[in-house]
């Protein structure tokens, strides 16, 4: 009778879960995204369809399918799955775990895996409390991370883990995600709806379904979810953002940072990320603006706009807004030359063209047996060991050496072209 009423009880909240929680899939079919791990080849998906997977650390940003991903392989496996989260589990939980696996090995030569959510959350000990069992093949770990694991986890744990890097959902995914929480809560929604909870999403899946699943309940006199009601779910009024708004929003922003206005720079910056613009996106294009607009004339500049694009994959949204905005500020103050730009550009368009020649024979291979006797390397002397060599030796093809490509005058002309 107690296990009728617990399984009552079990389906009760399971209907009355979230929406997220809801749409967990069950099989590695039912993924949605990370299709480089799940895909049709992927070694995720391999490793689960044939049961061999080991232990296991799933890396990515909130709401990318780390959860998802572990109830699927739990749904794929003929092992025991047991999960439990590192905010509210303690090394008494762990042990016990690990003394039901042994028991359930030794009597049903069944394997566990232990899905362990949030883990960079436990501590050194607790995380060494694992070690043993993860080592004799106990259990199974599938550990699950927002952080970078090779800060938050301990290096012989990370060690025998494979690691498994999520990303952002794409906009198809996203998509994916809408249709699949519609048809749950047997509603329809408009397409501008839809669109703005995809551009809200920030490839962020739990989060598109949780304002949804919000608009759903706002709409709840009604089958049908309407801009409005998305509006009201997101606290936010849609932002026009089309396919011309990205091109010509964007093109505001680089504009605004050549021409060394940061004021406008971060009005641009901010419109393409009040409207769901990829981040990812704008870090690269400001990564290419720094060689291409400033280059030479301060070269601190791509410095600064790789940093702020790596700061994107550590910090993520929406604090990495910050690092953004500093890195636009930067680049739209700094100095600007095309030096670097026109040199690579020119000397690319030249060889395209057929302006080749031959590898002078003292710049040519010389550590291999018989170079010397066809004279490569012969006439050659480093510069450490000789800095006058810098001023007789020539580094280009004999027919080339009165062209210019990089012109060192137009990086130090460049240089006064703004104030800091």
């Amino acid at each position: 009778m107690s296990d009728l009423f617990s399984a009552a009880a079990e389906q009760h909240l399971k209907s009355r879960a979230p929406l997220a929680a809801q749409l967990r899939p069950r099989s590695i079919d039912e993924v949605v995204g990370q299709q480089h791990l799940v895909g049709r080849g992927a070694p995720l998906r391999l490793l689960v369809e044939t049961d061999r997977l080991t232990s296991a650390l799933f890396w990515g940003p909130p709401g990318t399918g780390k959860t998802s991903l572990a109830l699927a392989v739990a749904g794929s496996t003929q092992r025991a799955f047991v999960q439990l989260s590192a905010v509210t589990a303690g090394v008494a939980d762990v042990r016990g775990v690990i003394q039901q696996a042994r028991q359930r090995l030794g009597e049903y030569q069944q394997g566990t895996i232990l899905f362990l959510d949030e883990i960079h959350r436990f501590s050194k000990s607790q995380q060494d409390a694992l070690l043993p069992a993860v080592e004799d093949g106990t259990i199974t770990l599938v550990g699950a991370t927002t952080e970078n694991p090779f800060f938050e986890v301990n290096a012989p744990l990370r060690s025998r883990s494979t690691l498994f890097r999520l990303e952002p959902l794409q906009r198809s995914d996203i998509a994916e995600l809408v249709k699949r929480g519609l048809r749950a809560e047997a509603m329809i929604a408009d397409d501008d709806a839809v669109e703005l909870l995809i551009e809200r999403a920030g490839g962020d899946g739990r989060q598109v379904l949780t304002a949804l699943e919000v608009a759903c309940a706002i709409a709840t006199n009604s089958s049908h979810v309407t801009l409005n009601h998305v509006e009201s779910a997101l606290g936010t009024s849609a932002l026009r953002y089309g396919k011309d708004d990205h091109y010509d929003v964007v093109s505001a922003f680089i504009k605004s940072m050549r021409g060394s206005d940061p004021n406008a720079a971060v009005y641009w910056l901010a419109r393409m990320l009040s409207a769901g613009e990829d981040v990812r996106f704008v870090a690269r294009r400001m990564v290419i603006f720094a060689s291409e607009d400033i280059g030479m004339a301060d070269p601190q500049a791509l410095t600064i706009a790789v940093s702020a694009a790596s700061a994107v994959d550590v910090v993520g949204m929406p604090e990495a807004q910050l690092n953004l905005a500093e890195a636009a500020i930067y680049l739209a103050s700094a100095p600007k030359g095309q030096a670097v730009a026109q040199a690579i550009w020119s000397a690319m368009s030249d060889i395209k063209n057929g302006v080749v020649g031959e590898v002078p024979s003292h710049l040519r291979d010389a550590h291999y047996a018989g170079a010397s006797e066809i004279g490569h390397g012969e006439g050659y002397v480093s510069p450490h060991d000789d800095p006058s060599s810098v001023q007789h030796l020539e580094y280009l093809p004999e027919t080339l050496s009165e062209r210019r490509w990089y012109r060192r005058e137009e990086a130090e002309e460049g240089s006064g072209d703004a104030d800091r």
